[in-house]
């Protein structure tokens, strides 16, 4: 079996889900839609794969927005959300992370736009199916939410924003079941320490969070890799 992990900045990377599929005997590819010398400048275009050639398809996180930063983002955000909605109408599957799951839900109808209780940080869930979405807690760093699009599932959700929903064999998550302490380090150089300050977060202590809840955070995740492959991407 064939995943493709979209890392759509340099900064970020399949952590443990990709961890968690190799260790069920997935190969996982990974494609960089912006290169670390275009992050200030991400207008590129990347060509996206046939999606057919893929089992399954895992559209990560990224620093810009999948619903108000069309101008900004240019040429690839269109693209990949026709590619996405291309792999779903095709019965492909789909499991898209935080922009990744905006973005899915976007290509499938559904909304993205900002959110009045931006995410950094660990926080828990309301989930409908904690067997298959864990109540967490779980890593966020976002600005944005979606409205689950036309025809899927609600599974989770908090205070701030729809969390996680099921549609056909994919599945969107708003949290960050991938990032690693090392994940988190990255972006906290990468300019999200500004980010965290602005909303009265300490770098230092998401950091040290990190460090402390990594081996539950990986456990959640395999936890949710292994469900969703089993009741999702299997129907």
């Amino acid at each position: 079996m064939r995943a493709l992990c979209v890392c759509h900045d340099a900064l970020s990377d399949p952590g443990y889900v990709g961890a968690a599929l190799r260790d069920l005997g997935w190969q996982v590819d990974e494609l960089v839609v912006v290169p670390e010398d275009r992050h200030h400048a991400p207008d590129v275009e990347p060509s996206f794969p046939d999606s057919a050639a893929y089992d399954l398809l895992v559209p990560l996180g990224a620093p810009w927005s999948a619903g108000v930063d069309d101008a900004r983002i240019g040429r690839w955000l269109a693209p990949e959300l026709q590619w996405l909605a291309d792999a779903v109408a095709g019965g492909g599957a789909v499991f898209g992370i935080c922009f990744g799951a905006q973005a899915l839900a976007r290509a499938l109808g559904g909304t993205v736009t900002r959110s009045p209780s931006p995410e950094i940080g660990w926080v828990g869930v309301e989930s409908d199916r904690p067997d298959l979405v864990p109540s967490g807690p779980w890593f966020q760093w976002h600005f944005d939410r979606f409205t689950v699009p036309p025809g899927a599932v609600e599974l989770a959700r908090n205070a701030a924003a729809p969390q996680a929903y099921r549609i056909g064999r994919s599945l969107g998550v708003q949290f960050h079941p991938e990032v690693t302490p090392a994940g988190i380090r990255r972006w906290v150089a990468g300019g999200g320490a500004a980010q965290a300050r602005g909303l009265g977060l300490r770098p230092a202590d998401l950091v040290a969070d990190a460090d402390r809840l990594a081996a539950d955070a990986r456990r959640r995740t395999e936890t949710l890799v292994s469900a969703y492959l089993n009741e999702i991407f299997a129907s």
